[in-house]
C-alpha cells in the first residue's frame, strides 16, 4: 500500500528559465570568443589603426559570417534579458506588451542596420 505525504505540487509557468538562462551563457560566450578574435587582429596588425585595418579585418567572408552570427547572438541575448525585466518588473499585461513589441521593433532595425553595414565593407 503506498502512502502519498502531502499535498501533490501543481507546477505552473512558462518552464523556460533554465533554457534562457543557458542561452545568455552561450551567447555570452560566442561574444567574447569574438572580442578575442578581433582584438587578436587589432593587436598583431601591422599600421596605424584606421578605416582600412577596420575595413580589411570584415572584407573576409569569414569574418563577415562570423560577425553576422554574433549580430544575432548579440540580438538573442539582449532580448532574453529585456524580455525578463519587462515580465520581472512590469506588471500591467498591457503596459508590458507594449515594451516587449518596442522591444522586439527596435531590435529588428538594429539588426538591420548593423547587417547593411557590415555588408557594405
Amino acid at each position: 500500500m503506498a502512502v502519498n505525504y502531502g499535498s501533490k505540487r501543481i507546477v505552473v509557468g512558462a518552464h523556460y528559465g533554465l533554457r534562457d538562462w543557458l542561452a545568455q551563457r552561450v551567447t555570452a560566450a560566442l561574444m567574447a570568443v569574438f572580442t578575442l578574435i578581433l582584438l587578436a587582429h587589432l593587436i598583431f596588425s601591422k599600421g596605424p589603426i584606421g578605416y582600412d585595418l577596420w575595413a580589411g579585418i570584415f572584407t573576409t567572408q569569414w569574418m563577415k559570417a562570423l560577425t553576422f552570427v554574433v549580430i544575432i547572438a548579440l540580438l538573442y541575448h539582449v532580448w532574453v534579458g529585456m524580455r525578463d525585466i519587462w515580465m520581472d518588473y512590469i506588471k500591467p499585461v498591457g503596459t508590458r506588451l507594449t515594451l516587449q513589441v518596442f522591444s522586439i521593433i527596435w531590435l529588428v532595425g538594429c539588426a538591420g542596420w548593423s547587417i547593411q553595414v557590415l555588408w557594405r565593407v
